[in-house]
């Protein structure tokens, strides 16, 4: 892939639950496949929601070890007309889920060359977007196509089905602007997520100047603490306010709201 220009952004690691076993015993189980997660080019767009995938996560950014199980069961497993599994290696919905929405967004189109018993197009189809699927086995086919015509989605909301983050549509507030309209003053403490231990100081400038001496913006401040890695100021970065600990996000949308 990378001999044809493939820029890898991710390996994802799919950690199955309920792996078949060996029943032989003379290797390992089969306990994970691995997903690669590339883009036409090194410099090519590409879709990631970011956001969502916190929200599926518990508000915690999504690791790359995906722990979801390893069978389609119950009413999501096909059978053919004898009762038997139709489809050897069905995957099971919440795998795909799991990709299509962390890549794509509503209308947008999936292609899944290998279509099989369709679980690609079955939960495109229920999260709005289109998809091309590409089979050459009949019965498969025929499987798929039941599948497909069998699901309804919910009507389309766009409130509802765009997930993508709205935060790049409102109009930066740089932090020397809290400063500058007193929703922050120079000399007020901060402490790094919450941690009483990892704190920093607000200088004049709008610089942060942290408990060992480093000064920088509150990004950089933040990945001092996070040992040279990407740190998002706005929500690492929390003040004592009467007790509670408000991030600084909370004060750049109480700017917003001022300003109308």
């Amino acid at each position: 892939m990378q001999d044809l220009g493939y820029w890898f952004l991710n390996d994802v690691i799919w950690i199955k639950t309920n792996p078949m076993p060996n029943f032989r015993g003379v290797r390992f189980t089969n306990a994970h496949e691995t997903l690669i997660w590339a883009s036409t080019g090194q410099k090519a767009r590409y879709t990631f929601n970011h956001q969502a995938m916190k929200g599926l996560n518990e508000d915690l950014q999504m690791r790359s070890d995906w722990w979801l199980v390893s069978l389609a069961t119950g009413k999501e497993r096909l059978r053919d007309e004898n009762g038997e599994k139709a489809h050897s290696t069905q995957k099971p919905e919440a795998l795909l889920y799991r990709v299509i929405l962390s890549s794509s967004n509503p209308g947008d189109v999936v292609l899944d060359p290998f279509f099989g018993s369709g679980t690609t197009g079955a939960v495109a189809k229920l999260l709005h977007r289109k998809w091309i699927g590409i089979e050459r086995d009949e019965n498969y086919i025929r499987l798929a196509q039941k599948r497909l015509d069998a699901i309804i989605p919910e009507m389309f909301d766009e409130v509802t089905f765009d997930i993508r983050s709205k935060k790049k549509t409102l109009p930066k507030v740089p932090f020397s602007t809290l400063l500058e309209n007193g929703l922050l003053n120079p000399g007020q403490v901060l402490f790094f997520k919450k941690d009483k231990s990892r704190v920093a100081t607000i200088k004049p400038d709008a610089r942060l100047r942290t408990g060992d001496g480093f000064e920088g913006s509150i990004h950089k401040a933040g990945s001092h603490y996070m040992n040279g890695s990407p740190c998002n100021g706005w929500d690492h970065w929390f003040l004592d306010e009467a007790g509670r600990m408000v991030c600084l996000d909370v004060f750049r949308q109480r700017y917003r709201e001022k300003m109308g």
